[in-house]
């Protein structure tokens, strides 16, 4: 009897990367970044590593996000990442024969696809999937997708987020806007450049998204010291913001994923629409960490509304559970064949 190949997925994200390998779980999580050294041509760090370079950088060095709103932008450079994770892991050899699934927003064209694919093949997979990151998501966030009622879906990664209405084990709508946790990031980059005149960097604005970001106000609020540059000096300073002040920024981007869902919404049908009346709305994706986003999304659409489970690892988690669906559609894949010979 043929051995069972081993079966891998990859959430290939806009901020993150993750590799999930059957067996052995989550072998590989860490921002999706590239340091290159430029005469050279050559990866100096991938990852963890490479993030702690943005900002640091010199003129023999080059950081590059291999994915940008969830499109390949350098099928080189996520070529290289790849092969440098898995080699760096000691997993090149088991990618040799397996199955392989890759997760992809919904906005991905035919085109990008295949550029997937064929990375997928160079790594040694045998047989490549593409599935999209809302339905792993609902998948991996406790939705069960196989239900044949309407379950909406709102799925908020670092370059896209991606609006669905799953039912019956796949999607009947879907869409998908270029604006979810690294637009966050960069509203309140703009709005301290604006409010205080000073220039901060990318990971401070994602560093105060992180530790400040909410929906709501809450007991426990606190003011946040930030570093910076002054615009007219160029000196070193310090300010402080105030949870409100983020709170503000923050609705701004996430009205208009509120205006999208809106728009999936009066695109479903009827029969749906009522079943997500009832279901409600499950949120995913590292966004839906923001304190208090479950009850803003709520009040807003009039919906009962959930964080997922285990909102950042949403998308890998699902491709794990869909690994059995994988090789039963592998395995009529390969009966149909034999039937047809």
């Amino acid at each position: 009897m043929a051995k069972k190949p081993v079966f891998v997925s990859m959430d290939l994200g806009t901020a993150y990367t993750l590799v999930y390998i059957s067996g052995q779980g989550i072998v590989y999580n860490e921002p999706s970044i590239v340091a290159y050294k430029i005469k050279e041509n050559r990866i100096v760090a991938v990852g963890a590593e490479a993030y702690k370079m943005i900002g640091k950088g010199n003129k023999t060095l080059r950081i590059v996000r291999p994915m940008v709103d969830g499109v390949i932008t350098d099928i080189k450079a996520t070529q290289a990442q790849l092969n440098y994770i898995f080699a760096r892991l000691r997993l090149d050899k088991t990618l040799k024969g397996s199955v392989m699934l890759l997760a992809c927003p919904s906005i991905i064209t035919e085109l990008e696809k295949n550029a997937l694919r064929k990375i997928a093949l160079n790594l040694g997979a045998a047989h490549v999937y593409i599935e999209e990151e809302v339905k792993m998501a609902a998948l991996g966030g406790g939705v069960n997708i196989e239900a044949p009622t309407g379950q909406l879906i709102v799925d908020m990664g670092g370059g896209t987020t991606d609006v669905a209405v799953i039912a019956s084990g796949d999607i009947v709508h879907s869409k998908s806007i270029k604006i979810a946790g690294n637009t966050l990031n960069e509203e309140i980059l703009k709005f301290v450049r604006a409010q205080y005149g000073m220039d901060i960097g990318i990971k401070t604005a994602e560093t105060i998204k992180v530790q400040m970001g909410s929906l709501a106000k809450f007991p426990d609020e606190k003011s946040m010291k930030v570093y910076g540059r002054d615009v007219v000096s160029g000196l070193p300073r310090e300010i402080e913001i105030t949870p409100a002040e983020i709170r503000e920024v923050l609705k701004i981007p996430l009205s208009k994923i509120i205006d999208l869902t809106v728009r999936v919404l009066e695109e479903t049908p009827p029969e749906l629409a009522g079943d997500i009346f009832r279901n409600g709305l499950t949120l995913c994706g590292g966004t839906a960490l923001i304190k208090g986003i479950d009850k803003y999304f709520g009040d807003t659409l009039q919906l009962p509304t959930k964080v997922g489970q285990q909102p950042l690892l949403a998308v890998i988690n699902g491709t794990a559970k869909f690994e059995d669906s994988i090789f039963e559609e592998l395995r009529r894949s390969m009966n149909s064949k034999e039937l047809s010979l």
